[in-house]
């Protein structure tokens, strides 16, 4: 389940953005969902945002405006753009994808808001 590749992570600004990629593990057949989960120290791991295989996105209330799911379906990718970042962003973000039977985390991706 390690195959999930995350990278873009890192340490920024406030105000700032940063874009998060993810891609797929190669042995996947086909991607249903692509989504990206954060956890900060101490609480819960909570849905970011999500699309799914017809382009259907959702977003939770905390990054709505700020933050943008996408994907490329032929790379079997998915992007997280991430805008007007503040500390109470900081955490280790997730890549998660499913596909027929499968289901995929990444091991996350730090990304620390501070000046």
């Amino acid at each position: 389940q390690a195959d999930v590749v995350e990278s873009g992570g890192g340490l920024v600004q406030p105000g700032g953005s940063l874009r998060l990629p993810c891609t797929a593990p190669g042995r996947i057949s086909s991607v249903y969902f692509m989504a990206w989960a954060r956890q900060a120290p101490g609480k819960q791991r909570d849905l970011v945002a999500s699309i799914n295989n017809i382009g259907i996105t959702y977003y939770a209330d905390f990054v709505k405006g700020r933050f943008t799911i996408s994907r490329d379906a032929a790379k079997k990718s998915v992007y997280l753009d991430m805008n007007s970042l503040n500390p109470e962003d900081t955490a280790l973000y997730y890549c998660h994808i499913t596909g027929p039977g499968e289901s995929y985390w990444g091991q996350g991706i730090q990304v620390t808001v501070s000046s």
